[in-house]
């Protein structure tokens, strides 16, 4: 595997590690419960509240970033990896491999074809007949 480019990316891989682990849930149950307990040490004041508010909002606000770098990363791998499979079989449509490049109009158009090659499918198969073929896709 390729090392990570920068220093972000080290962070944001290690961190989606750590935090997607039982014990990193546990201390997040642990600050609440230390929370909910020393409440009425603080008599429940403003300050005690503000206290969990702002934290909470720190961490959710930073786990977005880390969340979305992650997806990107693994949208981008598996966008990757299926375009091998198209590329390495035989008969698939190439023009498939950058769909993620198509406008929406366009994917409204391919999808549209898709779904009538799903219909005609369905059909076959409710007069018995197999449905196994690769047709092709109309041409436009």
């Amino acid at each position: 595997m390729l090392p990570a480019t920068s220093v972000f990316d080290r962070l944001a891989k290690w961190a989606a590690r750590v935090t997607g682990r039982p014990a990193a849930f546990l201390l997040a149950v642990g600050v609440i419960l230390a929370w909910l307990v020393t409440g009425p040490l603080f008599h429940f004041s403003d300050t005690w509240q503000l206290v969990i508010n702002t934290g909470t909002t720190i961490v959710t606000f930073l786990m977005v970033f880390l969340i979305q770098n992650s997806q990107n990363r693994d949208s981008a791998a598996l966008q990757l990896k299926l375009d091998e499979l198209i590329r390495s079989s035989r008969g698939a449509h190439n023009v498939m491999l950058d769909l993620e490049q198509l406008s929406l109009e366009e994917l409204d158009d391919l999808r549209g074809k898709y779904e009538a090659l799903a219909a005609a499918a369905r059909e076959r198969l409710r007069q018995g007949a197999p449905d196994d073929d690769t047709p092709d896709l109309p041409r436009p």
